[in-house]
């Protein structure tokens, strides 16, 4: 009787393993795996309304396209320190201020998002380099770097930029899981080229992200699931979720180097609350704003005026540093 209670007990743990490593498969596969299809993530609804919103705007946004159009904007390479191509547009301005800007896409994106972003940094005088993060656009990989990866791809188009295009000013500019790539950059070796970081609704980490996802699409707790998800990506994609870490890059940032992290306080793709601990985390000179009534990287397009002038400011300040 006991031998059988013994047999039945591992057949439940061993299926019970099975079934979670195949979950777990499955969760790498929906958010970690390179694929051109699109993924429903909890919070992502007030985005797609604010695109909605933007497209009954017929007569601006047909004339942001021409302007994009119009540009000319030179494909660029480089090569990855593990080997990938990866692949950006270069926008050179025609009346250069000194100052260049790396705009830095969210998840399952490309470079030709944030056109508003583009035009607006383009009539201030910025050079401008638009990346695809690995996995993304035309940048080779098969898999989503989630920002950890990425950060050591930005780096490599930081000194892209120094050697091939004498850029002297740079800032890094990041919107969702580009807003945690440049956080994740802030941490590295940084030459003194880079002026500043600026980040609008970035997440803490790719654990707790992933947590957060769980919970709300799914009403399952992070573990085992989250855990074991993250040795699947460790062995496929060879980084774990809780190294993937913003706020323990932020910790590690030179205390010269400026930091704007921005984030709607209506946010439920990525709570605001970790803005907050990302900024209290981070050293030196810093600054915080939660926007009120704004949800995930909406900030720009709904408080326009606002936002500028606090970019403008920041970066006016990060220049006397």
């Amino acid at each position: 009787m006991i031998k059988r209670i013994g047999y039945t007990v591992c057949w439940l743990i061993v299926l019970t393993m099975i079934v979670l490593f195949g979950a777990a498969s499955y969760f790498y596969n929906l958010a970690i795996n390179r694929s051109d299809e699109a993924i429903k993530l909890y919070g992502t609804e007030e985005a797609v309304k604010a695109v909605s919103a933007l497209e009954e705007e017929q007569e601006r946004l047909q004339e942001l396209t021409s302007w994009t159009e119009s540009q000319d904007f030179e494909e660029v390479e480089i090569e990855s320190d593990d080997g990938l191509t990866l692949s950006a547009v270069y926008l050179k301005n025609d009346a250069p201020i000194g100052k260049t800007v790396i705009l830095a896409h969210g998840y399952k994106g490309n470079n030709e998002q944030l056109p508003e972003v583009t035009r607006y940094y383009y009539d201030k005088g910025y050079d401008i380099l638009k990346p695809d993060a690995r996995g993304h656009g035309k940048s080779e990989g098969d898999y989503i770097g989630m920002g950890w990866d990425d950060r050591n791809d930005m780096r490599k188009w930081i000194d892209y930029l120094i050697e091939e295009k004498n850029e002297k000013a740079i800032f890094l500019h990041g919107f969702s899981m580009g807003a945690s790539t440049v956080l994740m950059t802030s941490g590295e070796d940084l030459p003194n080229q880079v002026k500043g970081i600026i980040a609008d609704s970035g997440y803490t980490s790719v654990e707790e992200e992933m947590a957060h996802q769980l919970k709300h699409l799914y009403n399952l707790p992070s573990f085992p699931l989250i855990d074991i998800t993250s040795k699947v990506t460790e062995s496929k994609a060879g980084y774990s979720f809780d190294e993937a870490s913003a706020l323990d890059q932020v910790k590690k940032k030179k205390d010269d180097l400026p930091l704007f992290i921005i984030h709607g306080d209506k946010d439920e793709l990525v709570p605001s609350e970790m803005a907050q601990r990302l900024y209290e985390n981070a050293p030196g000179m810093k600054e915080l704003w939660i926007i009120p009534g704004v949800g995930h990287t909406q900030g720009f397009l709904d408080e326009g005026e606002e936002y500028k002038r606090r970019l403008n400011g920041f970066i006016e300040e990060a220049m006397k540093q």
